[in-house]
């Protein structure tokens, strides 16, 4: 019995032996979990192990409202987006972010294959959902300054702050090409030019960080932990839609399209950008959703883009007019045409539901559903999700810091276009004397952070006022900057027999848009807001004035331009105002150039460069320079009250007596 038993003991630790060994070579085979292994070998062996359900999960994008950890792990969701304001809570901070995306994360990492989900967020002009985040100037702005390391280091920012919330995707760049102003997503598109656009998506190696040399081309490139994927959008002709009317109808040519709206893709794709979304636009009458001819033929399989495509918000509902009018039918059009993950953002089940069915009754094939889940495991795999799904509070500090404050601010000052300075060419009102004795400012966007700001910020439709969130207004750069004995005066609406009676030396009117996005900002009229016009009119028809326009694409003025000493088109500049007052006083330089034709009337519209019937009232690229030279600055007082100025005189002299005495 001894003997049986010394027997059995050693059959039971050869068993033990012999299953401790097939453990560790079943370990060592899921090459999807060592980070040696290249990042597609490593997608391709996930995917082999994973179920149709599992896959499906995968393609879904739901947005924070209705996520849980539970959700996440019952139903394999493979990512997880804030829309347009979606916020933890209000006012929230960096680490009340960086908790919510790993609460949803542990619910992912707890499934079957521990797959983690991505978690991604419009940060269109810096981190613009996040309270106190540093917002750049939007898009137009950026294509002003014509800038493409500016971006990069704005891109570079964005990813820290994106970062420092938890979250590692963005829906960023708009890579638009806005052919039409009256579009409400003008301002997200950096120009009417290809040309530009094509540069500004250097923004994606700032993003993303710079691809290395030798990498193979289309193949997605996230540098590190403090880098993002980010997303080229919106695939494609999105600004070129009849009269500028948001998610219609473009028409154009295939040379066309891909003359105009199409080259900045092929740039993106070369430096490494890891998604494409599809717009909500029809191209001569097809839904882009449901373009296969685009989508694979085009992005995927003639220019080799090897990432992953993304819906558009409720994109694939709008295939069908109404939208969600036979769901069915869109979950077919759009997987087939080949979107990999679908913003759906609300209801998944009815989406899973319908897809399970889809593909097990052959309507979809199954290798088009591994195409999509290895494009979106190849983006995961390469931002390092497998090895950190969860975030950390290292880079809290990093959301609004003055580093990135002090960009924004250098972003505002290149991107400010003047279009106008003084009555006639030897009067210049700018730049404006900091040493005067009574300064007006007036105008419904002097004061106002959330006009400043515009669309995309704190909120999906923006904000109006100055409690939202943090930021310098130009009211209050003004007052920073102009002489400390200097009178200032604020008034939003003053009449002309105030501005009469009052010896203001001169004044500054900061007028335009209210804050909109999407087809909201769609116009028809491209008016400036009331009292707008009225305030132009009391205010320059009285005395001196520069009229500062925060707008998102060129709007009327040309009724009121005589009356004007001096016009500034400062776009959206963002939370920094005192970029404005940088040019507006002379301590730097005018440089901006228009991104896009400034129109006479509404009637000439479309009018881009190059057109035949081209009459605009300032041309694409022009902008005026302030030169600071010893003439321009004597004639203001602004000169004397500069602290080197009695310096700077004696070396001119000096320089003009030695270059007297070298002429004769």
């Amino acid at each position: 019995m001894t003997g049986g038993r010394g027997g059995m003991l050693w059959v039971g630790l050869l068993v033990l032996i012999l299953w401790s060994s097939c453990n560790v070579e079943g370990e060592e085979y899921m090459k999807y979990k060592d980070p040696k292994v290249p990042v597609g070998v490593r997608a391709k062996d996930l995917l082999s192990r994973m179920t149709l359900e599992e896959k499906i999960g995968q393609m879904v994008q739901i947005d924070r409202s209705v996520a849980t950890p539970a959700v996440m792990k019952n139903y394999y969701i493979g990512s997880v987006l804030s829309g347009g304001g979606s916020t933890p809570l209000p006012q929230a901070s960096a680490a009340d972010w960086v908790n919510m995306v790993n609460d949803f994360q542990k619910g992912s990492l707890s499934t079957r294959l521990g797959i983690p989900m991505i978690y991604g967020i419009d940060a269109v002009h810096g981190h613009n959902n996040v309270f106190n985040a540093t917002i750049f100037p939007h898009n137009i702005g950026l294509g002003a300054a014509r800038d493409p390391e500016l971006v990069r280091r704005i891109g570079d920012a964005t990813a820290l702050e994106v970062r420092a919330t938890g979250i590692p995707y963005v829906f960023a760049p708009c890579i638009a090409v806005c052919r039409d102003p009256r579009w409400g997503r003008c301002y997200e598109s950096y120009s009417e030019d290809p040309k530009i656009i094509r540069e500004m998506t250097d923004i994606i190696l700032g993003l993303q960080g710079e691809i290395p040399s030798g990498s193979r081309k289309g193949v997605p490139y996230v540098a590190g932990k403090d880098k993002v994927a980010a997303c080229a959008k919106h695939f494609v002709g999105d600004g070129g839609t009849t009269k500028g009317i948001n998610e219609n109808n473009t028409l154009i040519d295939r040379h066309g399209l891909l003359s105009i709206h199409m080259p900045a893709y092929y740039d993106s794709i070369i430096k490494g950008v890891s998604t494409v979304m599809i717009s909500y636009s029809s191209w001569n009458g097809e839904k882009m959703h449901a373009n296969r001819d685009m989508i694979t033929g085009f992005l995927k399989d003639k220019i080799k883009f090897k990432g992953f495509v993304i819906s558009d918000w409720e994109g694939i509902d709008r295939i069908t007019s109404p939208p969600h009018a036979n769901y069915t039918y869109s979950v077919e059009a759009s997987i087939l045409a080949g979107v990999d993950m679908v913003m759906i953002p609300f209801n998944y089940t009815e989406f899973i539901d319908d897809l399970t069915h889809l593909v097990k009754n052959k309507f979809i094939p199954m290798d088009r559903i591994d195409d999509a889940v290895e494009r979106i495991l190849l983006v995961k795999f390469t931002l390092g999700l497998f090895e950190d799904p969860l975030a950390d509070l290292s880079l809290t500090n990093e959301v609004g810091k003055q580093e990135h404050r002090n960009l924004a601010r250098e972003a505002v000052r290149k991107s400010l276009v003047l279009l106008k300075n003084g009555k006639n060419e030897t009067d210049p009102l700018i730049p404006l004397a900091k040493k005067a004795s009574k300064i007006l400012v007036a105008g419904s966007h002097a004061d106002n952070l959330g006009y400043q700001c515009g669309g995309w910020t704190i909120s999906w439709q923006g904000f109006s006022g100055n409690n939202y969130t943090r930021g310098t207004t130009i009211l209050a750069a003004i007052n920073s900057t102009v002489d400390k004995e200097t009178e200032l005066e604020y008034l939003e609406n003053p009449d002309s027999q105030y501005v009469k009676s009052n010896n203001f030396d001169y004044a500054i009117v900061v007028v335009g848009e209210p804050p909109y996005t999407e087809s909201a900002g769609d116009s028809q009229t491209l008016t400036i807001l009331d009292p707008g016009p009225a305030v132009i009119i009391n205010v320059c028809g009285v005395i001196k004035c520069v009229v500062i326009i925060v707008s998102g694409r060129p709007i009327v003025i040309e009724p009121y331009i005589s009356s004007i000493d001096a016009l500034v088109a400062a776009w959206l500049p963002g939370t920094e105002g005192q970029g404005v007052t940088d040019v507006l006083f002379g301590d730097y330089e005018f440089t901006g150039k228009l991104p896009r034709t400034w129109f006479r009337t509404i009637d000439q519209l479309p009018m881009n460069v190059g057109d035949s019937h081209y009459d605009p009232l300032f041309p694409f690229g022009f902008g005026l320079t302030t030169h600071q030279s010893i003439v321009s600055r004597s004639k203001s007082s602004g000169f004397k009250g500069h602290p080197y100025a009695t310096l700077i005189l004696i070396f001119v002299l000096i320089g003009l007596y030695f270059q007297g005495n070298l002429l004769t």
